[in-house]
């Protein structure tokens, strides 16, 4: 191939359409010239905001395809497997940022991979749910097949444990407690199991929510038949060793379960319970699942409700695992208030820090026998928070999830004797769950306030305030302090 130069690599910019003659006669205006090198070309380009590495990259390779998926213009690639690839892309027309997943070229002539591929984007369309990643549009073009779904700012469950190696076992049941919600609404709303349970298959968003992602060998309740079942592919694989081991129909409801079970396994140890391979004859051998090493032998001091629900989950047996979704999440969402409940606790440390002089704290505590509920998902506001309001003699539950923490009410309508929702985060999310905690029967009289983080003070304008329900923008301690002493002295 001939030497690539600026103007070659303009005129090929030009011929896919990536730029337009105006762009590139500013772009040339800049430089004062077309005697340019193409380093010095690219190097403006992208600092413009004009190009990308990656379509720089494929420009100079010399690709003339897959610069755009109809409307959309790959920035560049997000992710790659051996069925398909993932970008980052901008829709042309409204602006959008969006995820286009393209099916790769090797899979587009078989026709089974080919309708796996349009099935996936047919299912996801159809789920619309806070932890599913919802796809809004599908091209079955045979040339160039592509789906467009929802970008998350965040990465996979997998590359957060290459990261972190193991997560605590509160973060790890939270995250697991989205996948369950995920589950359960695909399940029972759509008759949908996943049957692709994994790692990579749970994005993290940046505020820390999981969210499902990729339904391609989703079965549909009532639609399979009465075969054991068998491997119709190299991704279904332990799902097929699992049940025919158990004896029990292809697509069964309890296998996403016994799955999420060695998710959360994963995570909590660092070690995968199934030893991972490629090779198709072990990963057929029922033996490898029989073979797994118990979660108390792997780490130690893992709370009993965790262990409780890892083991029900990844029972052999299927009768004795997990029924259905719905009653995994039960648990679960009981077992994340459990856990919440012992972090707010104090150790004994910090009741004997407690006892040191405070030149701040009053002689009696403020809080004395009152538990408040903070609804913060930033973690440095819930320590600060958290060590503050302890120090004043206040039993502190904390939340990172609005949603969370009212249902808490529902099951003990005493279950703090004032509710602070902050913003810091969780922006309009926390002022949407402040008014509807004043709104609900069960919390209407319960003490609650909301603080506005410094730059936030203008969605105080959207807050429902009431005798019980107060406004605080960015307070210092000593008002949030007499703010809680005013409310828990009202009558309820």
């Amino acid at each position: 191939m001939a030497e690539m130069t600026a103007d070659k690599f303009a005129q090929r910019v030009f011929e896919v359409g990536l730029l337009d003659s105006y762009q590139l006669e500013s772009v040339w205006s800049e430089l004062g010239s077309q005697e340019v090198s193409l380093d010095e070309l690219t190097s403006v380009l992208i600092r413009q905001g004009l190009l990308t590495s990656f379509q720089t990259d494929r420009i100079i390779k010399g690709e003339r395809v897959g610069f755009f998926y109809g409307k959309y213009k790959p920035l560049y690639m997000i992710g790659a497997g051996s069925f398909a690839r993932v970008y980052r892309a901008v829709d042309t027309v409204s602006g959008r940022v969006v995820a286009v997943k393209v099916l790769r070229k090797r899979h587009r002539d078989n026709v089974a991979e080919f309708e796996q591929f349009l099935r996936e984007g047919r299912v996801g369309a159809g789920l619309r749910h806070i932890n599913v990643v919802p796809i809004y549009e599908v091209d079955g073009n045979p040339k160039s097949p592509f789906m467009v779904m929802e970008f998350v700012e965040g990465q996979t469950l997998r590359e957060m444990l290459q990261v972190r190696k193991q997560l605590d076992p509160l973060t790890a049941m939270k995250i697991l407690s989205d996948v369950i919600t995920g589950l359960v609404y695909a399940y029972e709303e759509h008759g949908i199991t996943h049957r692709d349970m994994k790692l990579s298959n749970v994005l993290i968003t940046s505020k820390g929510r999981a969210k499902l992602v990729d339904f391609g060998l989703a079965a549909l309740q009532g639609n399979t038949d009465d075969e054991i079942a068998d491997t119709p592919n190299a991704r279904a694989i332990d799902y097929a060793t699992l049940e025919r081991g158990t004896h029990v129909r292809k697509d069964d409801r309890r296998s996403d379960l016994f799955f999420c079970g060695c998710m959360l396994y994963h995570i909590l140890c660092g070690i995968p319970p199934l030893f991972e391979t490629k090779d198709r004859l072990q990963r057929l051998n029922i033996s490898r699942f029989r073979e797994i090493v118990p979660l108390h032998e792997r780490i130690e001091n893992i709370p009993l409700v965790v262990l409780q629900i890892v083991a029900k989950a990844m029972e052999m047996d299927p009768v004795r695992r997990y029924q259905s979704p719905g009653e995994m999440m039960v648990e679960v969402k009981r077992g994340v208030i459990q856990l919440e409940e012992k972090a707010a606790m104090p150790t004994d440390q910090d009741t004997a820090n407690n006892r040191k002089v405070d030149n701040h704290a009053p002689d009696v505590p403020d809080g004395a026998e009152r538990t408040l509920m903070l609804v913060e998902s930033h973690t440095g506001m819930q320590n600060l928070l958290r060590d503050r309001l302890k120090r004043r003699g206040y039993r502190v539950l904390i939340f990172a999830d609005p949603s969370r923490a009212i249902a808490r009410f529902d099951d003990n309508a005493q279950a703090a004797d004032c509710v602070v929702f902050c913003t810091t985060d969780l922006e309009r999310e926390a002022v949407k769950a402040f008014n509807l905690f004043g709104q609900q029967e069960q919390t209407k009289n319960v003490p609650a306030i909301l603080i506005l983080d410094n730059e936030q003070s203008h969605l105080a304008e959207e807050a429902e305030q009431g005798d019980h329900r107060v406004v605080l923008a960015a307070p210092k301690l000593r008002q949030l302090r007499a703010t809680l002493l005013k409310l828990l002295a009202q009558p309820a």
